[in-house]
């Protein structure tokens, strides 16, 4: 395993069973999202396409209610409980949902709070195990490491539309909540295994200074991630990388949206173009994060890396101005999400490797889901506005084209700061 693994990756042997582990862990994670994530885009639909703003602004209202509380949940626990109660958390809420889809699926009101549900459930527990994964690997580990941890939740991308499709119909959709929730379980296996990876190391280098606190509540306050967000230009600058990016992934969402409702009257044939794409975008993921997305850090640097992907967003959303048809929005938009995933998300996780631990929970968990989906009310209400003002979905892609040079300017930036703090770490090699 250890030679096949070398292979793909530079993982030293003392390395392989905390990268297995968390390769897994990932897995688990996306693969319970993703035999949701059609049934989301589904309820979408049914609770109103032009209501999607609204889904959006509900979403980030119950950002801002959990937030705080995570933050009130992370300073009086320790992370080897903190980690599995968020998971638990949200197992039980598969299981209410479970209940309330008995009474009636197609219910726009039970549509519309599944939305926000899943919206919340995707960014909290991605945020949470990328906060672990920034905690747990070092800045040198980071770089050879994240892009083959991040294939293990892009292979369970893919075999969470494999199992929606081919078990919605015998099922039936709201069974597949409780598939959905067995993989969830088995994330939280995957982190108690490696919580205890970590603590044989500490409990092998205790001269090491950050031994000490490894079984510690972080402390602090529920609100603390706000205040170093707004203290901090670094995270600043995160801020507006994620507000960026956000923005340009709604508008390609609401267009997406509006297409394959144009092209399609049933709202099976809908679900299955939504599992299609997530499968083409999945399979082109994992192929580029096994074999790419490590070697191109080494090659291009973490800013070059950052860059790519604004750069082919740039491009797509100019082709889709030019061209606003359901097959060049498809291409566009496996590129965007394939490219995020593959390469932006990685590469993006980097940039809190050099910072203190309560950086990594909970000012990255405030931009993980309050900013993020603060993003997204603030573009859905502008693409909502430029709709009104009467542009089409060819000169709304004109519009996103300049954001996306400013994107690329940000993340670049950004690349370069993180390799001069790491430097000073002495953790760039």
């Amino acid at each position: 395993m250890e030679q096949w693994l070398q292979k793909l990756v530079s993982v030293k042997a003392c390395e392989t069973k905390a990268l297995l582990w968390s390769f897994s862990n990932f897995f688990c994670l996306l693969c319970s999202y993703y035999i949701l994530r059609p049934m989301r885009d589904e309820m979408g639909i049914v609770g109103g396409v032009d209501n999607l703003q609204w889904l959006f602004t509900g979403t980030f209202v119950a950002m801002l209610a959990v937030v705080p509380l995570f933050g009130w949940v992370s300073s009086r626990y320790p992370r080897q409980r903190l980690l599995p109660l968020v998971y638990y958390f949200f197992i039980i809420n598969m299981l209410v949902f479970y209940v309330l889809f008995q009474f009636d699926m197609a219910y726009v009101g039970v549509a519309r709070a599944f939305f926000i549900w899943v919206s919340v459930f995707n960014l909290f527990v991605v945020s949470v195990f990328w906060s672990f994964m920034a905690d747990l690997f070092s800045n040198a580990q980071a770089r050879r490491l994240f892009g083959f941890i991040a294939a293990g939740g892009t292979a369970g991308a893919l075999a969470g539309p494999l199992l929606t499709t081919a078990l919605a119909v015998p099922l039936g959709p709201a069974n597949l909540l409780w598939i959905s929730a067995l993989f969830l379980l088995l994330a939280v296996v995957c982190l108690h295994r490696l919580i205890a990876w970590r603590k044989g190391i500490t409990d092998d280098a205790r001269d090491n200074p950050q031994a000490q606190p490894e079984e510690q509540a972080i402390g602090g306050n529920p609100f603390a991630g706000i205040s170093l967000v707004l203290h901090s230009p670094y995270l600043l600058g995160i801020c507006a990388l994620m507000l960026l990016f956000t923005t340009l992934a709604t508008f390609l969402y609401f267009q997406q949206a509006q297409i394959i409702r144009d092209s399609f009257s049933d709202s099976g044939q809908r679900t299955a173009v939504f599992a299609a794409i997530d499968l083409a975008v999945n399979s082109l993921t994992i192929l580029i994060q096994v074999f790419v997305t490590g070697r191109l850090v080494k090659w291009l640097g973490l800013a070059g890396t950052l860059l790519l992907v604004p750069v082919l967003l740039g491009i797509g959303f100019l082709l889709l101005g030019l061209t606003p048809v359901l097959a060049v929005l498809v291409v566009v938009q496996v590129i965007r999400r394939a490219g995020n995933y593959a390469i932006m998300r990685p590469a993006r996780e980097m940039l809190y490797v050099v910072l203190g631990r309560e950086e990594k929970y909970k000012a990255k968990n405030f931009i993980d889901t309050v900013v993020y989906r603060g993003g997204d009310v603030v573009s859905a209400w502008a693409y909502t506005g430029l709709r009104t003002l009467g542009l089409g979905l060819g000169e709304i892609a004109f519009v996103a084209v300049p954001l996306a040079a400013l994107w690329g300017w940000i993340a670049y930036g950004l690349g370069r700061q993180q390799t001069r703090l790491a430097s000073t770490q002495g953790d760039t090699t």
